[in-house]
Protein backbone atom coordinates (compact mmCIF):
# COMPACT_ATOMS: atom_id res chain seq x y z
CA UNK A 1 0.00 0.00 0.00
CA UNK A 2 1.35 3.42 -0.99
CA UNK A 3 2.43 5.60 1.91
CA UNK A 4 0.33 8.73 2.41
CA UNK A 5 2.18 12.05 2.20
CA UNK A 6 1.36 13.02 5.80
CA UNK A 7 2.02 9.65 7.40
CA UNK A 8 4.07 10.00 10.58
CA UNK A 9 3.91 13.80 10.49
CA UNK A 10 2.31 15.86 13.26
CA UNK A 11 0.75 19.25 12.50
CA UNK A 12 -1.39 21.72 14.43
CA UNK A 13 -4.55 23.60 13.43
CA UNK A 14 -5.66 26.47 15.68
CA UNK A 15 -9.33 27.42 15.84
CA UNK A 16 -10.12 23.99 14.38
CA UNK A 17 -13.89 24.27 14.62
CA UNK A 18 -13.95 27.23 12.19
CA UNK A 19 -15.19 27.10 8.61
CA UNK A 20 -11.85 26.95 6.76
CA UNK A 21 -10.12 25.13 9.64
CA UNK A 22 -12.67 22.28 9.68
CA UNK A 23 -11.95 21.59 6.00
CA UNK A 24 -8.24 21.86 6.68
CA UNK A 25 -8.50 19.22 9.43
CA UNK A 26 -10.55 16.96 7.13
CA UNK A 27 -8.06 17.18 4.24
CA UNK A 28 -5.02 16.78 6.52
CA UNK A 29 -6.51 13.60 8.00
CA UNK A 30 -7.22 12.33 4.47
CA UNK A 31 -3.52 12.81 3.66
CA UNK A 32 -2.44 10.78 6.68
CA UNK A 33 -1.33 13.56 9.02
CA UNK A 34 -1.73 13.42 12.79
CA UNK A 35 -3.55 16.64 13.68
CA UNK A 36 -3.39 18.47 17.01
CA UNK A 37 -6.39 20.79 16.93
CA UNK A 38 -7.10 23.66 19.29
CA UNK A 39 -10.63 24.69 20.28
CA UNK A 40 -11.66 27.34 22.80
CA UNK A 41 -14.34 25.18 24.47
CA UNK A 42 -13.99 21.39 24.30
CA UNK A 43 -17.27 20.87 26.16
CA UNK A 44 -19.28 22.43 23.30
CA UNK A 45 -20.40 19.51 21.12
CA UNK A 46 -21.32 21.90 18.30
CA UNK A 47 -17.63 22.77 18.05
CA UNK A 48 -16.28 19.21 18.21
CA UNK A 49 -18.79 16.65 16.90
CA UNK A 50 -18.16 17.30 13.20
CA UNK A 51 -14.41 17.00 13.77
CA UNK A 52 -14.35 13.77 15.81
CA UNK A 53 -16.61 12.11 13.20
CA UNK A 54 -14.16 12.76 10.32
CA UNK A 55 -12.43 9.81 8.65
CA UNK A 56 -9.15 9.16 10.49
CA UNK A 57 -10.13 11.31 13.48
CA UNK A 58 -10.30 8.40 15.90
CA UNK A 59 -6.73 7.40 15.14
CA UNK A 60 -5.03 10.71 14.33
CA UNK A 61 -6.96 13.72 15.70
CA UNK A 62 -6.14 15.15 19.13
CA UNK A 63 -8.25 18.01 20.53
CA UNK A 64 -6.78 20.63 22.87
CA UNK A 65 -8.34 23.54 24.74
CA UNK A 66 -6.52 26.82 24.06
CA UNK A 67 -7.36 30.50 24.42
CA UNK A 68 -5.93 33.08 22.01
CA UNK A 69 -5.49 35.66 24.76
CA UNK A 70 -3.73 33.36 27.22
CA UNK A 71 0.04 33.39 26.80
CA UNK A 72 1.52 29.88 26.79
CA UNK A 73 -1.92 28.41 26.08
CA UNK A 74 -0.64 26.92 22.81
CA UNK A 75 2.64 25.47 24.11
CA UNK A 76 1.33 21.90 24.45
CA UNK A 77 -0.68 22.15 21.21
CA UNK A 78 2.24 23.08 18.96
CA UNK A 79 4.80 20.84 20.72
CA UNK A 80 6.32 18.19 18.38
CA UNK A 81 4.60 19.71 15.30
CA UNK A 82 6.27 20.20 11.92
CA UNK A 83 3.74 22.81 10.85
CA UNK A 84 1.29 25.07 12.66
CA UNK A 85 -1.71 26.28 10.67
CA UNK A 86 -2.91 29.36 12.52
CA UNK A 87 -6.50 29.97 11.42
CA UNK A 88 -8.06 31.15 14.69
CA UNK A 89 -9.28 34.75 14.51
CA UNK A 90 -12.65 36.39 15.24
CA UNK A 91 -14.85 37.34 12.26
CA UNK A 92 -17.30 40.03 13.35
CA UNK A 93 -18.64 42.89 11.27
CA UNK A 94 -20.55 44.70 14.03
CA UNK A 95 -18.83 45.21 17.37
CA UNK A 96 -19.33 47.42 20.41
CA UNK A 97 -15.70 47.31 21.49
CA UNK A 98 -13.48 46.68 18.43
CA UNK A 99 -10.26 46.64 20.46
CA UNK A 100 -11.52 43.96 22.84
CA UNK A 101 -13.68 41.92 20.45
CA UNK A 102 -11.54 41.94 17.30
CA UNK A 103 -8.16 43.59 17.42
CA UNK A 104 -6.74 42.06 20.63
CA UNK A 105 -7.79 38.44 19.85
CA UNK A 106 -6.47 38.72 16.28
CA UNK A 107 -3.23 40.56 17.07
CA UNK A 108 -2.29 39.20 20.51
CA UNK A 109 -3.67 35.77 19.63
CA UNK A 110 -1.38 35.55 16.60
CA UNK A 111 1.62 36.63 18.67
CA UNK A 112 0.77 34.15 21.45
CA UNK A 113 0.64 31.29 18.93
CA UNK A 114 3.93 32.42 17.34
CA UNK A 115 5.61 32.72 20.75
CA UNK A 116 4.68 29.09 21.39
CA UNK A 117 5.95 28.15 17.90
CA UNK A 118 9.31 29.82 18.59
CA UNK A 119 9.95 27.26 21.37
CA UNK A 120 9.46 24.20 19.11
CA UNK A 121 12.58 22.59 17.64
CA UNK A 122 10.59 20.30 15.31
CA UNK A 123 8.76 23.20 13.63
CA UNK A 124 9.46 23.67 9.93
CA UNK A 125 6.84 26.23 8.94
CA UNK A 126 3.88 28.31 10.13
CA UNK A 127 0.99 28.89 7.72
CA UNK A 128 -1.15 31.89 8.69
CA UNK A 129 -4.74 32.36 7.53
CA UNK A 130 -4.90 36.05 6.76
CA UNK A 131 -7.41 37.68 4.40
CA UNK A 132 -7.73 39.80 1.27
CA UNK A 133 -8.87 42.37 3.83
CA UNK A 134 -5.17 42.78 4.65
CA UNK A 135 -4.36 43.35 0.97
CA UNK A 136 -7.02 45.51 -0.66
CA UNK A 137 -7.47 48.61 1.54
CA UNK A 138 -4.32 50.61 0.78
CA UNK A 139 -6.16 53.92 0.77
CA UNK A 140 -5.51 54.42 -2.96
CA UNK A 141 -8.79 54.50 -4.93
CA UNK A 142 -9.04 51.23 -6.89
CA UNK A 143 -10.38 50.86 -10.41
CA UNK A 144 -11.43 47.75 -12.39
CA UNK A 145 -8.29 47.97 -14.55
CA UNK A 146 -5.96 47.91 -11.52
CA UNK A 147 -4.32 44.65 -10.53
CA UNK A 148 -3.43 43.95 -6.91
CA UNK A 149 -1.06 41.18 -5.87
CA UNK A 150 0.89 39.85 -2.89
CA UNK A 151 2.98 43.04 -2.63
CA UNK A 152 -0.11 45.10 -1.67
CA UNK A 153 -0.93 45.78 1.99
CA UNK A 154 -3.93 47.46 3.58
CA UNK A 155 -3.16 50.72 5.39
CA UNK A 156 -4.01 50.50 9.14
CA UNK A 157 -4.55 54.27 9.47
CA UNK A 158 -6.93 54.30 6.49
CA UNK A 159 -8.84 51.29 7.94
CA UNK A 160 -9.04 52.90 11.39
CA UNK A 161 -10.31 56.20 9.97
CA UNK A 162 -13.09 54.35 8.13
CA UNK A 163 -13.81 52.23 11.25
CA UNK A 164 -13.24 49.01 9.28
CA UNK A 165 -12.44 47.08 12.43
CA UNK A 166 -12.34 43.55 10.99
CA UNK A 167 -10.06 44.72 8.16
CA UNK A 168 -7.87 46.49 10.70
CA UNK A 169 -7.66 43.37 12.90
CA UNK A 170 -6.50 41.17 10.00
CA UNK A 171 -4.06 43.82 8.77
CA UNK A 172 -2.44 44.37 12.18
CA UNK A 173 -2.30 40.62 12.92
CA UNK A 174 -0.55 39.82 9.64
CA UNK A 175 1.81 42.78 10.00
CA UNK A 176 2.79 41.63 13.50
CA UNK A 177 3.20 38.03 12.34
CA UNK A 178 5.72 39.01 9.64
CA UNK A 179 7.69 41.14 12.09
CA UNK A 180 7.79 38.39 14.75
CA UNK A 181 8.68 35.68 12.22
CA UNK A 182 11.57 37.72 10.86
CA UNK A 183 12.93 38.52 14.33
CA UNK A 184 12.64 34.90 15.51
CA UNK A 185 13.68 32.97 12.41
CA UNK A 186 10.25 31.41 11.76
CA UNK A 187 9.46 30.28 8.20
CA UNK A 188 6.06 31.96 7.77
CA UNK A 189 3.62 31.81 4.89
CA UNK A 190 0.45 33.90 4.75
CA UNK A 191 -2.65 32.91 2.79
CA UNK A 192 -5.05 35.73 1.95
CA UNK A 193 -8.41 34.35 0.79
CA UNK A 194 -11.27 36.53 -0.45
CA UNK A 195 -14.95 35.77 0.28
CA UNK A 196 -14.91 32.07 1.18
CA UNK A 197 -17.97 30.00 0.24
CA UNK A 198 -18.72 26.31 -0.32
CA UNK A 199 -20.07 23.41 1.72
CA UNK A 200 -20.18 23.63 5.52
CA UNK A 201 -18.82 20.95 7.82
CA UNK A 202 -20.02 22.58 11.06
CA UNK A 203 -23.52 21.55 12.16
CA UNK A 204 -25.29 24.84 12.89
CA UNK A 205 -22.74 27.64 12.55
CA UNK A 206 -23.24 29.86 9.53
CA UNK A 207 -20.33 32.11 8.62
CA UNK A 208 -21.01 35.66 7.43
CA UNK A 209 -19.95 35.13 3.81
CA UNK A 210 -21.99 31.96 3.25
CA UNK A 211 -24.89 33.88 4.79
CA UNK A 212 -24.61 36.31 1.84
CA UNK A 213 -25.51 33.40 -0.45
CA UNK A 214 -28.36 32.32 1.81
CA UNK A 215 -29.68 35.90 1.82
CA UNK A 216 -30.00 35.79 -1.98
CA UNK A 217 -32.81 33.28 -1.39
CA UNK A 218 -34.46 35.33 1.38
CA UNK A 219 -34.09 39.03 0.64
CA UNK A 220 -35.83 41.07 -2.05
CA UNK A 221 -32.60 42.86 -2.96
CA UNK A 222 -28.95 41.89 -3.30
CA UNK A 223 -25.90 44.01 -2.38
CA UNK A 224 -24.44 46.29 -5.05
CA UNK A 225 -21.00 44.76 -4.82
CA UNK A 226 -18.43 42.60 -6.59
CA UNK A 227 -17.21 39.97 -4.10
CA UNK A 228 -13.88 38.16 -4.41
CA UNK A 229 -15.17 34.56 -4.32
CA UNK A 230 -13.05 31.52 -3.45
CA UNK A 231 -14.04 27.94 -2.59
CA UNK A 232 -13.43 26.79 1.00
CA UNK A 233 -11.94 23.50 -0.26
CA UNK A 234 -9.47 25.33 -2.54
CA UNK A 235 -8.55 27.55 0.41
CA UNK A 236 -7.93 24.60 2.73
CA UNK A 237 -5.89 22.73 0.11
CA UNK A 238 -3.79 25.86 -0.53
CA UNK A 239 -2.86 25.82 3.18
CA UNK A 240 -1.64 22.24 2.85
CA UNK A 241 0.35 22.97 -0.32
CA UNK A 242 1.88 25.98 1.46
CA UNK A 243 3.38 23.54 3.97
CA UNK A 244 4.21 20.66 1.63
CA UNK A 245 5.91 22.69 -1.12
CA UNK A 246 9.44 23.56 0.01
CA UNK A 247 9.53 26.36 -2.59
CA UNK A 248 6.48 28.14 -1.12
CA UNK A 249 7.23 31.54 0.43
CA UNK A 250 5.68 34.86 1.40
CA UNK A 251 2.02 35.70 0.82
CA UNK A 252 -0.59 34.19 -1.51
CA UNK A 253 -3.79 35.95 -2.64
CA UNK A 254 -6.62 33.42 -3.04
CA UNK A 255 -9.40 34.75 -5.27
CA UNK A 256 -11.06 32.52 -7.84
CA UNK A 257 -13.71 34.85 -9.29
CA UNK A 258 -14.85 38.42 -8.87
CA UNK A 259 -18.22 38.99 -10.48
CA UNK A 260 -21.09 41.27 -9.50
CA UNK A 261 -23.73 39.88 -7.14
CA UNK A 262 -26.24 40.12 -10.01
CA UNK A 263 -24.19 37.57 -11.97
CA UNK A 264 -23.90 35.36 -8.88
CA UNK A 265 -27.71 35.53 -8.55
CA UNK A 266 -28.08 34.63 -12.26
CA UNK A 267 -25.94 31.51 -11.82
CA UNK A 268 -28.14 30.43 -8.90
CA UNK A 269 -31.31 31.01 -10.96
CA UNK A 270 -29.96 28.73 -13.69
CA UNK A 271 -28.96 26.07 -11.15
CA UNK A 272 -32.21 26.29 -9.16
CA UNK A 273 -35.09 27.52 -11.38
CA UNK A 274 -37.66 26.86 -8.63
CA UNK A 275 -35.76 28.85 -6.02
CA UNK A 276 -36.77 32.48 -5.46
CA UNK A 277 -33.60 34.53 -5.90
CA UNK A 278 -33.27 38.27 -5.17
CA UNK A 279 -33.65 40.18 -8.44
CA UNK A 280 -33.22 43.80 -7.45
CA UNK A 281 -29.94 45.51 -6.70
CA UNK A 282 -29.62 47.73 -3.65
CA UNK A 283 -29.51 51.44 -4.53
CA UNK A 284 -26.20 52.56 -2.99
CA UNK A 285 -23.31 53.32 -5.39
CA UNK A 286 -21.11 50.47 -6.59
CA UNK A 287 -17.50 50.60 -5.46
CA UNK A 288 -15.58 48.80 -8.17
CA UNK A 289 -12.55 47.00 -6.85
CA UNK A 290 -9.32 46.06 -8.53
CA UNK A 291 -8.58 42.71 -10.17
CA UNK A 292 -6.57 40.25 -8.07
CA UNK A 293 -3.61 38.50 -9.66
CA UNK A 294 -3.78 34.67 -9.62
CA UNK A 295 -0.22 34.22 -10.84
CA UNK A 296 1.39 33.39 -7.48
CA UNK A 297 -1.56 31.27 -6.25
CA UNK A 298 -1.22 29.06 -9.35
CA UNK A 299 2.45 28.38 -8.48
CA UNK A 300 1.15 26.90 -5.22
CA UNK A 301 -0.84 24.35 -7.23
CA UNK A 302 -4.19 25.99 -6.49
CA UNK A 303 -6.88 24.84 -8.93
CA UNK A 304 -9.87 27.13 -8.54
CA UNK A 305 -13.17 25.21 -8.46
CA UNK A 306 -15.66 26.53 -11.07
CA UNK A 307 -17.95 29.07 -9.40
CA UNK A 308 -21.06 27.17 -10.54
CA UNK A 309 -19.84 24.08 -8.65
CA UNK A 310 -19.02 26.10 -5.52
CA UNK A 311 -22.41 27.85 -5.54
CA UNK A 312 -24.30 24.58 -6.10
CA UNK A 313 -22.39 22.86 -3.28
CA UNK A 314 -23.05 25.85 -1.00
CA UNK A 315 -26.81 25.67 -1.63
CA UNK A 316 -26.87 21.87 -1.21
CA UNK A 317 -24.99 22.21 2.08
CA UNK A 318 -27.39 24.92 3.30
CA UNK A 319 -30.27 22.54 2.51
CA UNK A 320 -28.59 19.63 4.27
CA UNK A 321 -27.89 21.68 7.41
CA UNK A 322 -31.49 22.94 7.55
CA UNK A 323 -30.79 26.60 6.74
CA UNK A 324 -32.68 26.43 3.46
CA UNK A 325 -35.84 24.62 2.42
CA UNK A 326 -36.51 24.10 -1.29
Amino acid sequence: MEKMIGEGKVVCVTGASGYIASWLVKLLLQRGYTVKASIRDLSDGKKTEHLVSLDGAKERLQLFKANLLEEGSFDSVVDDCECVFHTASPVLLTVKNPQEELIEPALNGTLNVLRSCAKVASLKRVVLTSSMAAVLLSGTPSTPDMIVDETCFSNPIYCKNLKLWYVLSKTLAEEAAWKFAKENGIDLISLNPGCVIGPLLQPITLNLIVEMILNLTKEATFPNMIPYWVDVRDTAMAHIHAFEMASASGRYCLVGYNIHMSETANILRQLYPTLTISNECEAYPLVEGAQVSKVKALTLGVKFTPLEVTLRDTIESLKEKGFLKI
